[in-house]
């Protein structure tokens, strides 16, 4: 696409200007790629250099290395504690021999079941005390994947912590040979709440992250190559086993079974995820703006009570007001009765039966939640804009519309750009409205019989909590589903993070 100069770019109209930044993005997509690609390049060749030079590293240390850095290969802190740290070398030596007790004791058992995910499930066996067979549980693939993946994890750490190990004795070989002294554990201690609080302090958040994040999080991709179901449950019914990429094909693949394919479904529910993350969430930036800068306007009267009246809508929880509002627009509801005995209308408004209605009722009812939160966050912002600016523009002879698109909404971009992004993101697995209001009616019939009773409000977040509820709930598919509203949600958040005036022209509102 050609590049236009600065001069050329602003004597194009706005339309003009919106088409230029959109081709300038796509023709902007293939570079992209390449460069993305190049990096990843890059980023394989240096991980490359940094493994070979921590393996000649380790061989270095170990050939130079005294008698208790070659210890130290076998019994970590063997080193530290020769040479007087016996609270680094003690340490050490403790997470290898609970990594060793942890290995006997189980670790062994369910790495060597991973693979498998258990070789016997439960069975029927004679007791000849109660003269009846009784259920006999055995392997549980479900704890064989889980403490798999921990054993695992389990095993990274001890590699990471046996490298610092080494690392040490080379550390105090250098130490020694430029005359100083050596920390002591005394001088541990004392660095642990002074110089190194911080690491201290990051100790307990960073293996909560760790163990009740990073963990579940790599379980449930691993689940998505399984097929763990409410049938297949690993441990009461039957095990369940790796299917590899078996999963991922049937929620891609455009084959109808019995109706809609998982495909189209997928995509039916991903289109209306992304216009209602759309709507949802600049129908109540704007409105919710337009009603700050309305209060704040001078000359409006007891603004203190129109901001308590709107802060009321959040301050009732929203599982009692969503499903009172739910009850109103139903076809036997409040709204339909008062509009029939006004005479305005001679039947209900299918206000929960059209797929139409439906969708716009819930956005409309999501304004009246979402204006408040708007109002409040643009209060203060509308606040710290220099009434300088409006002054110099009056004079200059702009309206009203001229201060707003060329002062105030430049302004609320900037400042807000990033809680937009949020906003979105936050909206496309917005649980509660749709859960409580519809619960993803009305149903869609083609889309059921493809997975779980999907309906035209359903999101894809309500549509992967229906696929796990049920005696035959599909994990394996939820977790599938998971996989891709994060691919799809990091790639717009990755698109638009670069494109936010905020983030590239950081210094224009200081």
């Amino acid at each position: 696409m050609k590049q236009l100069t600065d001069l050329e770019y602003l004597r194009l109209s706005k339309g003009k200007r919106l088409l230029h930044k959109l081709g300038s993005f796509f023709a902007s997509i293939p570079a992209g790629i390449v460069n993305g690609l190049a990096s990843l390049g890059r980023g394989i060749k240096k991980a490359a250099v940094g493994l070979r030079d921590n393996v000649a590293d380790i061989f270095t240390t170990f050939r130079e290395g005294d008698w208790s850095a070659k210890a130290s290969f076998l019994v970590m802190g063997t080193g530290n504690m020769a040479h007087g740290q016996w609270l680094r070398g003690l340490l050490f030596l403790l997470f290898e021999v609970v990594f060793i007790v942890y290995m006997i004791t189980g670790g062994t058992y369910w790495l060597s079941m991973l693979p498998s995910l258990g070789k016997q499930g439960p069975t029927l066996e004679y007791d000849p005390i109660y003269d009846i067979d009784v259920v006999t549980y055995h392997d549980n693939s479900f704890k064989i994947l889980l403490y798999g993946v921990l054993t695992i994890f389990f095993i990274i750490a001890l590699i990471y912590t046996w490298r610092v190990n080494i690392r040490q004795n080379k550390l105090i070989a250098q130490i020694e040979r430029s005359g100083k002294k050596l920390k002591s554990g005394k001088d541990d201690l004392r660095s642990l709440v002074d110089d190194q609080f911080h690491k201290t302090l990051l100790a307990l958040p960073l293996t909560g992250i760790l163990l009740f994040t990073v963990l579940p999080i790599f379980f449930m991709i691993l689940v998505a190559f399984t097929n763990y179901s409410g049938t297949n449950n690993g441990y009461t019914n039957n095990l369940f086993t790796w299917v590899g990429l078996t999963n991922f094909n049937t929620l891609l693949s455009w084959e109808a079974v019995g109706g809609q394919s998982y495909a189209a479904t997928f995509g039916e529910v991903l289109a209306w995820t992304l216009i209602w993350a759309f709507f949802a969430t600049f129908t109540n930036y704007f409105l919710g703006m337009l009603v700050a800068m309305l209060i704040n306007k001078k000359g409006i009267k007891l603004k203190k009570l129109w901001r308590t009246v709107l802060v009321m809508t959040i301050a009732v929880p929203q599982f009692i007001s969503l499903l009172y509002v739910s009850k109103m627009f139903a076809k036997n509801g409040l709204i339909n009765n008062f509009l029939m005995s006004m005479g305005w209308i001679t039947k209900a408004l299918p206000f929960w039966e059209d797929p139409t209605w439906a969708r716009i009722t819930v956005i409309l009812i999501n304004i009246w939640i979402g204006i408040p939160y708007l109002m409040l966050i643009t209060t203060g912002i509308l606040m710290n804009i220099p009434q300088d600016l409006y002054e110099s523009s009056r004079i200059d002879g702009a309206n009203a519309w001229q201060q707003y698109t060329r002062i105030t909404l430049p302004y609320m971009l900037f400042v807000t750009g990033p809680y937009l992004l949020t906003s979105f993101t936050g909206n496309m697995n917005n649980f509660n409205v749709i859960y409580l209001l519809t619960g993803g009616a009305p149903t869609n019939a083609a889309a059921s019989s493809a997975a779980g009773s999907v309906g035209y409000t359903d999101l894809l977040i309500t549509w992967l909590f229906k696929i796990t509820t049920g005696a035959e709930a599909q994990y394996y598919m939820a977790s599938v589903i998971g996989i891709m509203v994060f691919a799809v949600v990091a790639l717009i958040s990755l698109v638009v993070y670069r494109c936010l005036p905020s983030i590239k022209n950081e210094e224009d509102f200081q």
